[in-house]
């Protein structure tokens, strides 16, 4: 993409008012404001105030040091390796302020004997498919909007004047509702292929199109996401699947080839029956409705959505061969989770869930269920109430459990005994020890 020059938009000429941000964000950028650092909202915030939308944290970008902010904000804890970042403590929020960065040169890492406790980190550290494994290399402003991943998230909300500033063209791309990589979106993708689940998450929960040689470029290197971390590509999947987009975030990821890289197994399901598709689609719509009426959805019940079903049927062929149902779903569960856990770093929690889920179907599916007051006691059975939701919109055979337990449910007492009474053991009574009588002591005259 060519370089623009910037271009300033002023307070009256576009629609973010104070009002609208965090007022510990506030505070923040004016405490670094009056102490004669630049301050500015950077990044999503920007983005979505611009589109009228309620952001979800907002990160502030300033030509203070790490410990410059730090001196500056007792509050204030010190964080990461790969970008060192400033977190703002407040009592129910976190700022995030970075220090703004540029690309980096050969000749920026640092000489040995500096004593600065930045500059005695590497500043820049690629591996070498070029993937950028440090990155604390100080710039401008502007060049720390032009290193960013796409031009709708290089824009700058101005403390000082109350202007929006464009370094790239993010302005008219939201207007056209585009997901534009600044610079040459090969190198951008190769450089973090965390950006990848990032533009697809951007165009499924803003309703964008990717541009086509990014799109193009994404299609070609999806394979390269394997590269990340694990742990991270979790915190990536939560944000994709739990935030109202599910459905068409799980397209997406469909068509570019990133779905295969991250979950093959789950592929090779999807495609051996062309019905499969639809059935994740409907599970995934239902999942973004619960999201738009403020029911959360915990990750055991995504997963269970997502996989569910492949677990379910490997697990009825096991049993059929003589394994017992609960111990052929926990094997299968075991074998899932040590097969995804090799690119996505799956919680051992989230996988027993997962699997408690799954065993209690088989109790519910039978009517009448044998005690049911006791399965509705047990910590897992509002998730698998739910996922049995799930199943019944897709698979008819299921509707007369779920009417059964919804009818139970309605017509519970207030008053169940869903738990066993923990049983005091009686302790030991410990003797007293008869204590000896003290000898006097005889005084010498």
């Amino acid at each position: 993409m060519n370089r623009v020059e910037p271009r300033i938009i002023p307070r009256k000429e576009h629609r973010i008012s104070r009002k609208q941000l965090s007022p510990n964000a506030l505070r923040t950028l004016y405490r670094l404001h009056s102490h004669g650092f630049i301050a500015y909202l950077v990044g999503g915030c920007v983005r979505d105030l611009l589109l009228g939308r309620k952001p979800k944290d907002f990160d502030i970008g300033t030509n203070a040091t790490p410990s410059q902010i730090k001196r500056l904000f007792r509050n204030c804890r010190l964080i990461g390796r790969r970008f060192r970042l400033a977190h703002i403590h407040f009592q129910n929020e976190i700022v995030e302020v970075s220090t703004f960065r540029r690309a980096a040169v050969a000749s920026d890492n640092p000489d040995p004997e500096e004593t600065d406790h930045i500059k005695r980190l590497p500043r820049h550290v690629q591996d070498e498919d070029g993937m950028v494994l440090v990155d604390n290399v100080f710039g401008t402003p502007e060049e720390d909007a032009l290193r960013r991943d796409f031009t709708i998230n290089a824009l700058a909300y101005n403390i000082a004047d109350f202007s929006v500033i464009d370094y790239s063209t993010g302005l008219s791309d939201l207007q056209q509702r585009l997901i534009h990589t600044i610079g040459d979106p090969r190198i951008r993708f190769t450089e973090d292929p965390v950006r990848m689940l990032r533009a697809v998450r951007f165009a499924a929960s803003h309703d964008f199109v990717i541009e086509p040689a990014a799109w193009e470029s994404l299609c070609d290197l999806s394979h390269i996401i394997s590269r990340v971390s694990p742990a991270r590509l979790y915190e990536e999947i939560q944000k994709l699947f739990f935030l109202g987009s599910a459905r068409p975030a799980f397209s997406l990821l469909e068509k570019s080839g990133l779905l295969a890289a991250l979950f093959p197994g789950l592929i090779r399901w999807i495609y051996g029956n062309n019905r499969r598709l639809s059935l994740l689609d409907a599970n995934l719509k239902r999942l973004d409705e619960l999201y738009q009426i403020n029911t959360p959805v915990s990750p055991a019940l995504f997963m269970a959505t997502l996989f569910g079903p492949n677990l379910e049927k490997a697990a009825l062929a096991r049993h059929r061969d003589g394994i017992p149902r609960q111990q052929a779903i926990d094997e299968i569960c075991a074998v899932f989770m040590k097969e995804i856990s090799r690119n996505v770093s799956i919680p051992g929690r989230i996988g027993s869930q997962l699997r408690a889920i799954l065993v209690l179907q088989a109790s519910m599916h039978r009517i009448p269920p044998r005690r049911p007051a006791s399965l509705v006691g047990r910590p897992e059975f509002k998730e698998a109430m739910a996922y049995l939701r799930l199943a019944a919109e897709t698979k008819s055979e299921y509707r007369t459990s779920l009417e059964w337990w919804e009818k139970f449910l309605l017509n519970m007492p207030s008053v169940t005994v869903l738990e066993p009474q923990p049983v005091e053991i009686p302790t030991k009574k410990r003797k007293k020890r008869r204590r000896k009588p003290r000898r006097s002591r005889q005084t010498v005259a």
